[in-house]
């Protein structure tokens, strides 16, 4: 057993070495994507919350217009309509290179409150700082090794935090704060790297579907015996009418009555012309987040072609609906987001307390290693 700890630790020692600066950036941009809805909000209101609300709302194609008005070569790309009667609608557009422009609308007076480039926003540079370290591809999959690594890290952590002897195992439990601060730091280390685990574990594991398609795969295989489905639905028509009055908001308003719950509503042109329109509504009233109903409309006619209910999706699909909500924490609500920003905040201080504490081995060894001065007579 001494022997395996030995390796383990070799193993735990320099995989933390190779990957401690990416963990501690992916780690604590994380923990600052946890509230990443609620801190927008602070500290942009304007772009989120209207000046006044009103009884009557405007057709979303005339919000739409006006931003396409404002922005021009842009065309929409994506929509959403909250279910809060105080929230604006949000409108992304999209340029010939594929570039967005986020745009906050007043569906009452139908006014433009903000827009913004969406590379621009401190949350969109938050978020490729989490993912690609702002190095596009090669960035992304550095972090989705490093989350491999990291993985292994929490692994060989339990198996060196655990005890050899059982009278040894309630100390491992607790830190000893007025001790040394080499001891009060490999405490530190130790044993909320240990309370911290499981819930990491979880992170890390729902992280790695972002990182690796082999990875989401195994995924759907495990699930569902087969590979991940492709969700999409192709126009049956090449043109539509040539006056359609509130073509969007018609699709709204349909979706809105195919579902009788009140949530969000979100409407997506995807940029491929043979594919239809999707929009999704999410039911609140769920036990569990992120339970969507969706409904593919002909891009051209306005027409529904496809309604797709939550309840009918494969197993791998449910899951694959549960991992943004597992990876931030927002599973249970406050209480989990609230654990979640915890133990992210404590992955980021994990390098640096790893770190330490090797740094202090090093200098012990050094110094035993080191002849002792002799006189010279």
């Amino acid at each position: 057993m001494k022997k395996f700890k030995k390796i383990t630790r070799k193993l735990h020692l320099w995989l933390g070495l190779a990957s401690g600066l990416v963990v501690f950036v992916v780690a604590l941009s994380g923990s600052i994507l946890v509230f990443e809805k609620e801190l927008d909000r602070f500290f942009r209101p304007g772009f989120h919350l209207v000046p006044e609300v009103s009884s009557e709302k405007v057709p979303v194609d005339i919000l739409i217009g006006k931003a396409e008005e404002k922005h021009p070569g842009t065309s929409l790309h994506d929509l959403f309509v909250f279910d809060a009667p105080e929230r604006s609608v949000r409108i992304r557009l999209a340029d010939e290179h594929g570039e967005w422009t986020v745009v906050s609308a007043d569906p009452y007076s139908g006014k433009i409150l903000k827009d913004a480039p969406y590379k621009k926003r401190f949350f969109t540079i938050v978020m490729e700082l989490h993912r690609f370290l702002l190095m596009g591809e090669t960035g992304k999959t550095i972090t989705g090794i490093s989350c491999i690594i990291f993985v292994v890290l929490l692994s060989s952590g339990l198996i060196l935090w655990w005890p050899l002897k059982r009278k040894h195992f309630k100390q491992r439990l607790n830190v000893k704060w007025d001790a040394s601060f080499k001891r009060t730091n490999w405490d530190f280390h130790s044993v909320f790297g240990f309370y911290s685990s499981l819930i990491l574990l979880l992170i890390a594991l729902t992280g790695l579907v972002w990182s690796f398609d082999w990875y989401e795969n195994i995924m759907y295989f495990l699930a569902d015996g087969k590979p991940k489905p492709v969700h999409l639905v192709k126009n049956v028509s090449e043109e539509g009418p040539d006056n359609q009055d509130y073509f969007y908001e018609s699709m709204l308003r349909e979706t809105d009555s195919l579902f009788r719950y009140r949530g969000d509503i979100r409407l997506i042109v995807p940029p491929q012309k043979d594919r239809s329109i999707l929009v999704l509504k999410e039911n609140p009233e769920a036990d569990i987040p992120n339970v969507r109903d969706m409904v593919y409309f002909d891009r051209y006619s306005g027409k529904r072609l496809q309604t797709t209910l939550y309840k009918d999706l494969s197993t791998g699909d449910k899951i694959r609906r549960l991992v943004y909500p597992i990876h931030i924490g927002s599973i249970y609500g406050y209480p989990t987001r609230i654990l979640a920003f915890v133990v992210c905040l404590f992955a980021s201080t994990s390098p640096i307390t790893g770190f330490l504490i090797w740094r202090g081995r090093k200098k012990k060894k050094d110094m035993e290693k080191r002849p002792a001065n002799k006189e010279i007579l």
